[in-house]
C-alpha cells in the first residue's frame, strides 16, 4: 500500500488540488431547470466563482475569511436553499434592510417600482404537449445597472405574482428567478443569509440543448452573464 501511494502521490495531489479548487475557489454549475430563463437556459453550464464574496471551508458554510467582495442587487448566486439545502442558482433583487414587493408582478424595491421595457412575445414548452405564451421584458430597478431580461408565463398554476412587502433581514438576501412564475425563490423559501451564498455566476462556459438531441449552443459559450 505504501509502494502504491508513493508512485501514485503525484496524481493524488493533483485530485486533492482540484478538490480545493473546485470547492473552494471555483466552480462549475449545469443548469437543469428553466426557472432562469432567458438569462440561462437547461443545459447551460455557468462559471461560479467562488471566492466573489467569502472563501469558505471546502464542502461547509463555515467562512475561513469574509467580506472579500460584496453582493450586489443584481448578481447571478449560487447558494444552499435555506429551506431545503438543495443547490439552487437565481438572482439578488433585493439587498439587507430593504423592503421589496411585487404588484401584479411588478417588482418595487424600497416603495420604487422598477422600469419594463417589452423585448419579445413566444411560447414556452414546461413540459411535452404544456406550450404557454411567454412575454420577455427588460426589467430595471435602481441600482442594478443596465437591467436584465425576465419572462412571464400566461396560465401556468401556482404563479406568485403578488408577495410582501416584506424587509430582507440583516445579513440576508432577497433571490428572484429571472422566468417568474416558473422558480421556486425566496418568494417560497424566504431570504438567504450570507453564509449561504456559494459564489457569483459570471458567464457560461459550455451549452447543449438537453431538450432537443444535445445539440451543442457555440453561440451561448463564454457568454458573460448581466
Amino acid at each position: 500500500m505504501r509502494h502504491w501511494l508513493k508512485d501514485k502521490r503525484g496524481f493524488l495531489l493533483f485530485l486533492l488540488c482540484f478538490g480545493f479548487f473546485r470547492t473552494a475557489i471555483a466552480d462549475w454549475n449545469p443548469i437543469p431547470s428553466a426557472s432562469m430563463k432567458p438569462t440561462l437556459l437547461e443545459g447551460d453550464v455557468v462559471f461560479v466563482n467562488r471566492l466573489a464574496y467569502d472563501l469558505k471551508l471546502p464542502l461547509s458554510d463555515v467562512i475561513l475569511l469574509g467580506r472579500l467582495g460584496e453582493p450586489r442587487r443584481g448578481d447571478v448566486v449560487t447558494f444552499s436553499s435555506p429551506a431545503t439545502g438543495a443547490r439552487l442558482i437565481k438572482r439578488i433583487v433585493a439587498l439587507p434592510g430593504e423592503r421589496v414587493e411585487l404588484r401584479a408582478g411588478r417588482l418595487f424595491i424600497n416603495g420604487r417600482a422598477a422600469r419594463y421595457q417589452a423585448l419579445s412575445r413566444g411560447d414556452e414548452q414546461l413540459a411535452p404537449g404544456l406550450v404557454l405564451p411567454a412575454l420577455r421584458l427588460r426589467e430595471q430597478s435602481a441600482g442594478a445597472g443596465a437591467g436584465h431580461a425576465v419572462q412571464y408565463l400566461e396560465g401556468i398554476a401556482g404563479a406568485r405574482r403578488d408577495f410582501g412587502p416584506v424587509t430582507v433581514p440583516a445579513g440576508q438576501f432577497f433571490m428572484l428567478g429571472d422566468s417568474r412564475d416558473n422558480s421556486e425563490d425566496s418568494r417560497f423559501i424566504g431570504s438567504v443569509p450570507r453564509e449561504k451564498l456559494i459564489g457569483r455566476a459570471e458567464r457560461v462556459l459550455v451549452s447543449a440543448d438537453i431538450l432537443g438531441h444535445w445539440t451543442l449552443r457555440p453561440e451561448r459559450f463564454g457568454l458573460a452573464l448581466r
